[in-house]
């Protein structure tokens, strides 16, 4: 029968890990010799070359020494371990996944120093940062304000970033929070909510698209008796005042880019673009024959 013990030679060309390796873990104790030579040659028997070649396979995975140590000695269960350093890696992919998205965006951009900076710096952010964050942008909007719709709308204006962003993502995500950070903006928006919240007035949005969409695409010149025709349809549903002063606050490209960018980080279709009949209304309403209309 062969002698079961193999020198430190034969353990590197039967684990694949190099001589130097097999006596660090030697020198440390995690794999004990079983034996010397006359010469005083390490020798080592089958148990050794099994636990070298499990002490290999944990450091392919990245575990650390004493984590292994532990792990060979039997004082931590390997299942456990396992799953705490797959944890551990799962953070590591989506961190990786995260800078390889920000590198591409930068990439395609030709972003500054500082954007890049920045843009890594949105994008490192953890969910719960990146929640605070837009907390903190829906409360300054909606805070205070009793109207009952308002909970699901600032659901609606939640960005969900995903775990493994691509770059437009990341992008949009970016440019997003640089938005919700934006006090001019927050203030654009806590008017717009106040508003809604002032009274039992009707929002105009969906009158405004229905109404104003036929002129859009007949090419109805805002000054025209057509354009009046229309004013005067609205106009008997919102007073011309109220109809101007809520065109003054969504007449405001950063709210519209709000909502694109949203759509991007969410993966929802774009949304239509209300600025076209903004436009046209705000002109068609300050027509003089229409300043003039009851």
């Amino acid at each position: 029968m062969d002698d079961p013990r193999y020198s430190i030679g034969e353990l590197s060309r039967r684990t694949g890990l190099t001589v130097k390796a097999i006596r660090f873990y030697s020198d440390r104790g995690i794999v004990a010799p079983s034996g010397r030579t006359a010469s005083g040659h390490r020798r080592y028997d089958v148990d050794a070359l099994a636990r070298l070649e499990l002490v290999r396979t944990l450091r392919e995975l990245g575990l650390d020494l004493a984590t292994i140590r532990k792990v060979v000695d039997r004082e931590a269960a390997l299942p456990d371990v396992a799953e705490a350093h797959m944890r551990a890696l799962e953070a590591q992919i989506h961190v990786l996944r995260l800078r390889h998205a920000v590198l591409k965006a930068v990439t395609r951009r030709g972003s500054t120093p500082e954007e890049i900076t920045l843009m890594h710096d949105m994008a490192k952010l953890t969910e719960e940062e990146r929640r605070r964050l837009i907390g903190d942008f829906l409360d300054a909007t909606f805070g205070g304000l009793e109207h009952p719709g308002f909970a699901g709308v600032a659901r609606s204006m939640t960005p969900e970033l995903p775990e493994s962003p691509a770059a437009e993502q990341i992008d949009a995500w970016v440019e997003l929070a640089e938005l919700a950070g934006d006090p001019d903006f927050r203030a654009l928006m806590r008017r717009l909510a106040e508003r809604h919240d002032a009274g039992p007035r009707r929002d105009p949005i969906a009158d405004v698209r229905v109404a104003v969409a036929p002129a859009l695409t007949s090419g109805i010149d805002p000054g025209s008796p057509e354009a009046a025709r229309i004013v005067a349809a609205l106009t008997a549903r919102h007073r011309p005042d109220d109809l101007l002063a809520w065109l003054d606050i969504v007449d405001d490209s950063r709210r519209e880019r709000y909502l694109e960018l949203l759509a991007v980080i969410n993966g929802w279709a774009a949304p239509d673009s209300l600025a076209p009949a903004v436009r046209w209304l705000s002109e068609a309403l300050r027509a003089p024959d229409q300043r003039c209309a009851p």
